[in-house]
């Protein structure tokens, strides 16, 4: 008979510890574009600028768990975010451009949709467009990425409780590019209370049933990148805070919630390394604010930090010169838009600006000839675009997925790259691995090696989602 109990007792104390490790509350961080090299090359620059040869680390890159994981979709070695995000959310690989559906264009349950099932509380959060493709792929159901106005609609179906970014791209023209009625009469119609601005999502919160944060329309459907961040605009970190506040009020059942690193990806089609920096720096203090509220609730709390795939191609040292001058990076002051707002506005100024004046607007931003001693080639490579741009009127803009910038802008950013002996081998996505890091209950699920589609599969399993 003792032995009986003891047995019950020990299954008790079992049932308990079962208990709890489940995940109460999930975040799933997700750094669009964020390949390893790019966590590297940030505690590379963290590092030298604390007057280290070596690394300086990340609050992510400290958590306990780490692994990496592939990335490929079902119809290509090299993903688009899409597919890639579809995978992230149901553990199921789709073609390029898919958003929530499979192969065969059906349909297919994600972790958010089964978090709300459980009876938790749901939130999304990105810094560009809530319609954009990662985002998307954990609410909507389309055949298309760029079917905008329809995901936008299948927001009020998820029926989530928090949405967050920066805006939405087509509130009133279909896919087929006809004129619909407004998204947001329908938003408000659905129960959702539309905040602009941190302002009025404080004057809002506390009566809302569920919220939509975003930026006023003025600002565009992106937040401000974060190299070019002001004091009083929004950041991703208000987001997550935001949506942690919103989604622990009243009955607390626990919540599960995506925020998305959206601008890391823009910086590497770009190859704009000052901003790729910047941009993990800023996912790196959204990431502190959830580690802030694990340490209040260690053993129901569960983060989950990834990417969708690497962007650029990024390398780490260049022309066989064995070092790394990532401080140099710290001399950019803008991204290459703003700058490319500022040379256009000298062009407007002064039509026929003479070299003398471009290299004192291109030394207080980027810091040559100054904090920064570039080569002859460089100059001249430099000094060759102001002529073909400024004096002959005859050089188009260079464009990456994302951005159209000035061509001076562009070569300034590329020389500063090679000052701080780093390169890029694309213009678009890569297939290389991407890292995982995991913090919290159950986060021992994150080890060895895995393809994305384990990630939200564990994840359920470490939340128990059905």
């Amino acid at each position: 008979m003792k032995r009986v109990n003891l047995i019950l007792i020990l299954l008790a104390l079992l049932a308990c510890h079962v208990q709890a490790q489940q995940a109460k509350y999930v975040f799933y961080f997700i750094g669009d574009g964020m390949g390893v090299n790019h966590v590297n090359a940030t505690e590379y620059y963290l590092g030298q600028m604390e007057g280290k040869i070596g690394t300086s680390p990340l609050t992510f890159a400290s958590f306990p768990y780490a692994t990496f994981a592939t990335t490929y979709s079902a119809n290509s070695p090299v993903t688009d975010s899409a597919a890639a995000g579809t995978a992230l959310a149901t553990g199921v690989k789709t073609y390029n451009g898919a958003i929530g559906v499979d192969v065969n264009k059906e349909p297919i349950e994600n972790i958010a949709e089964k978090a709300k099932k459980a009876g938790k509380k749901v939130g999304v959060a990105t810094t560009v467009s809530i319609d954009h493709a990662t985002p998307a792929s954990f609410y909507a159901h389309q055949v298309d990425r760029n079917m905008s106005y329809e995901i936008a609609l299948d927001l009020i179906k998820a029926d989530f409780d928090f949405y967050a970014g920066g805006g939405f791209v087509k509130p009133h023209t279909t896919s087929d590019r006809k004129e619909a009625p407004s998204i947001y009469p329908q938003f408000e119609e659905a129960g959702y209370t539309v905040a602009r601005g941190m302002e009025e999502y404080k004057e809002k919160a506390a009566t809302a049933k569920k919220m939509i944060l975003m930026q006023d329309e003025k600002d565009g459907t992106t937040l401000v990148n974060a190299i070019d961040q002001k004091e009083g605009d929004m950041t991703l970190a208000d987001l997550t805070s935001s949506a942690i506040e919103f989604l622990t009020k009243g009955k607390n059942k626990g919540f599960f919630l995506m925020v998305e690193g959206g601008s890391i990806d823009w910086a590497g089609h770009a190859n704009d390394g000052a901003s790729a920096i910047a941009e993990i720096l800023d996912f790196d203090k959204a990431i502190k604010v959830a580690y802030e509220f694990y340490k209040k609730h260690p053993k129901e709390t569960l983060i989950v930090v990834t990417a969708d795939h690497e962007t650029g191609g990024l390398t780490l040292g260049i022309d066989n010169i064995y070092d790394l001058k990532m401080k140099n990076l710290k001399q950019q002051k803008s991204s290459p838009n703003k700058l490319s707002q500022v040379i256009t506005d000298l062009r407007k100024e002064k039509r026929r600006a003479i070299w003398e004046e471009v290299k004192e607007l291109l030394g207080k931003h980027l810091g040559f000839w100054k904090e920064i001693n570039i080569s002859w080639e460089q100059e001249k490579e430099l000094r060759d675009v102001y002529e073909q741009s400024f004096v002959r009127n005859r050089m188009p803009f260079t464009e990456s997925m994302y951005s159209r910038t000035e061509p001076l802008a562009a070569t300034a950013v590329k020389v500063l790259n090679e000052a701080a002996l780093i390169g890029w081998s694309s213009g678009g996505h890569t297939a290389s691995y991407v890292p995982v890091f995991a913090i919290g209950a159950n986060a021992d699920l994150f080890q060895g090696r895995i393809d994305n589609t384990d990630i939200p599969k564990r994840i359920m399993k470490a939340a128990r989602y059905k």
